[in-house]
């Protein structure tokens, strides 16, 4: 069944609306980064670039490094933006985007997160780099779609909801699990990994008081005592959770690679984010260029 018009919806050029890209313009390896401005810190390094465009906070290159075709492109904040950007993505890949049907033939693509994020644990210091094993949403997301349930730890779930004492007047928490291959790809002794909570918010859902008070006021503390199997939740950020989830839901790979900005349990900030920042890109695209 072909898509209605608003439903798939498409530019004057045929391109996705949002994302303001045609098919041929997109690449199997996908890097993305929250920050508009971070899509040039990363492209600078590319032996060149053939493909151009913006759109709103959603900016795009596409080029190659190394002979690996790569395109970097900017979500915004949220996994508001997220849920945009992933479903356009993969309709470019997935979808005759002239007349609305869904291809025969499955095209996988893979998509590594470079971002920021705060740690929750003393022994995470600043400008160090953290894999996320999996994705934890408090956004609520992934409860829109019918097959989340398929892609989801739900013993994990269990667990977290137990410990933490959650909320049931807040969304139910999902966990989502990072890919397998790309985290052997990006893993080394310059990084951590863990579990990864996307809040819904920078101030009140990550436990920042300034003039409100969060509910619960301790959930720092909460996050960081939960353990499971061996896992415990690491760093926080706004992102993560649902590349995690639409990504599996969809067929693709997806992981988050993440420089600690801020350490939550010590009060600290970096004193030159960008420089670990730029560290963290040039690190992920000599993994991701072999």
């Amino acid at each position: 069944m072909s898509k209605a018009a608003s439903e798939l919806v498409l530019n004057p050029d045929g391109s996705v609306y949002h994302c303001n890209i045609l098919p041929e313009q997109l690449a199997d390896l996908v890097i993305t980064v929250g920050d508009p401005d971070r899509v040039e810190k990363v492209s600078q390094y590319f032996d060149e670039i053939e493909f151009k465009t913006q759109k709103r906070e959603i900016v795009t290159h596409t080029g190659s490094l190394n002979g690996k075709r790569i395109t970097v492109i900017s979500t915004g904040m949220g996994t508001d933006n997220i849920d945009i950007v992933f479903s356009e993505l993969d309709a470019l890949a997935n979808i005759d985007l002239k007349t609305g049907e869904i291809k025969e033939d499955f095209r996988a693509l893979q998509f590594v997160r470079l971002g920021t994020s705060g740690a929750l644990h003393a022994d995470i210091p600043v400008d160090s780099y953290v894999l996320s094993s999996h994705g934890l949403g408090f956004d609520g997301l992934l409860h829109f779609y019918e097959d989340s349930l398929m892609v989801r730890d739900l013993d994990m779930e269990e667990a977290f909801y137990e410990q933490t004492d959650w909320d049931d007047s807040k969304a139910v928490p999902y966990i989502v699990k990072g890919s397998t291959e790309l985290m052997e790809q990006l893993s080394s002794d310059e990084t951590k990994s863990g579990i990864t909570a996307t809040a819904n918010g920078f101030y009140g859902p990550q436990g920042r008081f300034l003039r409100l008070r969060p509910n619960p006021f301790d959930i720092n503390e909460k996050l960081a005592a939960f353990e499971f199997k061996g896992h415990r939740i690491t760093n926080f950020e706004m992102e993560t959770s649902g590349i995690y989830g639409l990504s599996a839901m969809m067929g693709h790979e997806a992981l988050s690679l993440n420089c600690v900005v801020a350490n939550r349990a010590l009060g600290e900030f970096s004193k030159d984010s960008y420089k670990s920042i730029d560290k963290m890109i040039q690190f992920a695209l000599e993994r991701l260029s072999k």
